[in-house]
């Protein structure tokens, strides 16, 4: 068998660059920030709080519901990216007939592990309570002074699936001094929260 001693040095040579490419190294992954939702919802809440223990509106619940929108910007650091808030809208509606309220602010929520997390609100909250200055309180009502309030809320939460999670809330609501009458309202209760 005669063998043609150019083509045997051609077919070698061309599988030199075959065998290195097989050697190369992997791409290193990188990061890449999550991908923006394509609803603007980022998750829808319900509970119930108890009103203000302690004060003249106490022995009253509430009916509490909250939606909460996409982050307006995802940051590639996945630690900034925590400190940039949620646009929040809800409302409270008291079942005892006593003060009810609409809210919007911003959430911030921060993970403790993949399951528990931690969650802070800061905004204003529009009510139908006793409000003016030496303005006539109803019985089993609080003096709120004025409307809005102030709103700050805290919760500690627990993630079931990567869709639900449970939460222990508490909130606040005052008029920081900047009327005439500031008993404010402090509600405690839970929420279930579904997560799009």
């Amino acid at each position: 068998m005669r063998v043609h001693l150019p083509s045997l040095a051609a077919l070698l040579l061309s599988a030199v660059p075959m065998a290195q490419a097989a050697d190369a190294p992997a791409p290193v992954p990188v990061y890449r920030p999550p991908v923006q939702p394509l609803s603007i919802v980022s998750e829808f809440r319900i509970g119930g709080t108890v009103q203000d223990p302690g004060s003249n509106e106490s022995n009253t619940a509430n009916v509490a519901f909250e939606v909460l929108l996409a982050k307006p910007v995802l940051l590639q650091d996945r630690f900034w990216n925590a400190f940039v808030p949620r646009p929040t809208v809800g409302g409270s509606y008291n079942t005892g007939g006593r003060t009810s309220y609409a809210y919007l602010g911003a959430t911030w929520t921060f993970d403790i592990t993949d399951r528990i997390f931690v969650e802070g609100f800061f905004g204003a909250a529009f009510h139908n309570g006793a409000t003016g200055p030496g303005a006539f309180v109803p019985p089993g009502f609080n003096a709120l002074g004025c409307s809005p309030l102030f709103r700050e809320a805290a919760a500690v939460g627990f993630r079931l699936t990567e869709r639900w999670s449970v939460m222990a809330t508490v909130e606040h609501m005052s008029n920081a001094g900047l009327c005439a009458a500031n008993r404010g309202l402090t509600n405690y209760g839970g929420k279930i929260a579904y997560t799009f």
